[in-house]
């Protein structure tokens, strides 16, 4: 490789490049904070991003960039740099259902509606990756040596989400690879946690919904006893699922909600069971519905109630391919010290970034956003109150791995 510095970042020497861009970050720290507080103060549910693409797509052009629209919904993706496309960047933009308990002065002014997930940090790591790109394309004679293209993707939060709407799209089709990433308030700022292979679950949505002769409690023989087929589905069915699989595969069938009745001595004729299947193993994953369906109707079967079983098929593992993997633990030594990078757990959440990595190899990273020595804020909580350090942090990654991708073209 050549060391000249004013080498295009495609072909220069790795440490040349990693301080060079590591620069540019610092440069664009404050702003990008700046930028996080306007979109934290302002979240949008699913498919609802309007305003949120709207300010992206104007922060883009102002930096000289130009942002496509998604065609028919929200959404926005931007191309830095020319020449062939050397990987694919993609950050979720969309908020909670959840009241925020903050107190911050950019907390969200919207009732019931928050970033309490870190989608607006990592909306914001993708603008910083995008103006550093640029800023470094600029200033580079020869430019960057090839494309990066970075998506700015809707209603992650949802199923269907925005990731197979970015697929129909083609957004992925001319990308060799695709990176993303996802805050862990577990992990201390300036670290990442990686991992090789599932680093989260595929999740399903199963609905339960039983019929039967209702009637007294007194007389329980003339009945079709919904009330008990539901607790004994409750109680067998995980067990049983357990026992069926390889327990490799993790799999997980918790209830989140169940109801049947209106009073204490009437057997209702109706009742609802509601929960998630979450399976760490891909494969065992796509068996795993039919299996589940034989499962209930066996647990329902004493008890001579009607079995209506809706299995909502929802995201698979996202499956950390070792290359990309590797692609960015190196960058964050290079960006961020040696010590940066942490071995990340399973997690049973689901993330549709997993439909991308099915049709691309590619990974996604744990970005520490813990205060050290401070309290942990979990995710999906109105209190989740991410250390703002984080932002520069994992701009400089996603920088340094763009560059790693970039390499890659010669």
């Amino acid at each position: 490789m050549s060391s000249d510095p004013s080498a295009a970042p495609g072909t220069d020497d790795r440490p040349a490049a990693a301080a060079r861009a590591g620069v540019v970050v610092d440069g664009l720290a404050d702003r990008l904070v700046a930028m996080r507080r306007e979109l934290h103060a302002h979240p949008e549910l699913s498919w609802r991003e309007v305003e949120t693409t709207a300010r992206l797509a104007r922060w883009l052009r102002e930096a000289g960039l130009d942002p496509q629209l998604f065609p028919d919904t929200t959404g926005v993706f931007v191309d830095v740099g020319s020449g062939p496309v050397a990987a694919a960047f993609r950050g979720d933009v969309d908020a909670l259902p959840v009241t925020e308990l903050t107190g911050h002065d950019h907390a969200s002014v919207e009732d019931g509606v928050a970033h309490a997930c870190g989608h607006d940090i990592h909306a914001t790591v993708m603008l910083g990756l995008a103006l550093s790109l640029a800023e470094l394309d600029a200033a580079t004679p020869g430019g960057l040596g090839g494309t990066v293209r970075i998506i700015f993707q809707p209603a992650e939060e949802t199923m269907p989400g925005g990731a197979q709407e970015t697929i129909r799209l083609g957004l992925l089709d001319p990308a060799p690879r695709v990176f993303a990433l996802h805050c862990d308030p577990r992990i201390d700022v300036g670290t990442i946690g990686t991992r090789i292979g599932a680093i989260t679950s595929a999740t399903d949505i199963v609905h339960i919904d039983v019929t039967g002769r209702g009637g007294h409690t007194s007389r329980p023989h003339l009945t079709q006893d919904v009330v008990s087929a539901l607790a004994h589905i409750t109680a067998t069915a995980p067990s049983i699922l357990s026992r069926r699989i390889d327990v490799r595969s993790a799999v997980s069938l918790v209830w989140g909600q169940i109801h049947a009745g209106s009073t204490y001595n009437a057997i209702p004729s109706t009742g609802m069971l509601v929960g998630t299947m979450r399976v760490l193993d891909a494969e065992a994953w796509k068996g795993a519905g039919d299996l589940l369906a034989e499962i209930i109707e066996q647990c329902a079967a004493p008890f001579g109630v009607e079995v209506d079983l809706e299995h909502v098929r929802g995201v698979p593992p996202v499956d950390n391919a070792e290359r990309e993997t590797s692609m960015i633990e190196d960058a964050a030594r290079r960006m961020l010290g040696e010590d940066a990078v942490e071995l990340a757990p399973q997690s049973m959440g689901g993330e549709d970034f997993a439909w991308m990595t099915q049709r691309r190899p590619g990974a996604m990273f744990r970005l520490g956003t813990r205060t050290p020595g401070g309290e942990t804020f979990d995710l999906h909580r109105g209190d989740y109150a991410p250390d703002e350090r984080a932002v520069a942090v994992g701009t400089r990654v996603m920088v340094g791995t763009a560059l790693r991708a970039l390499t890659e073209l010669g």
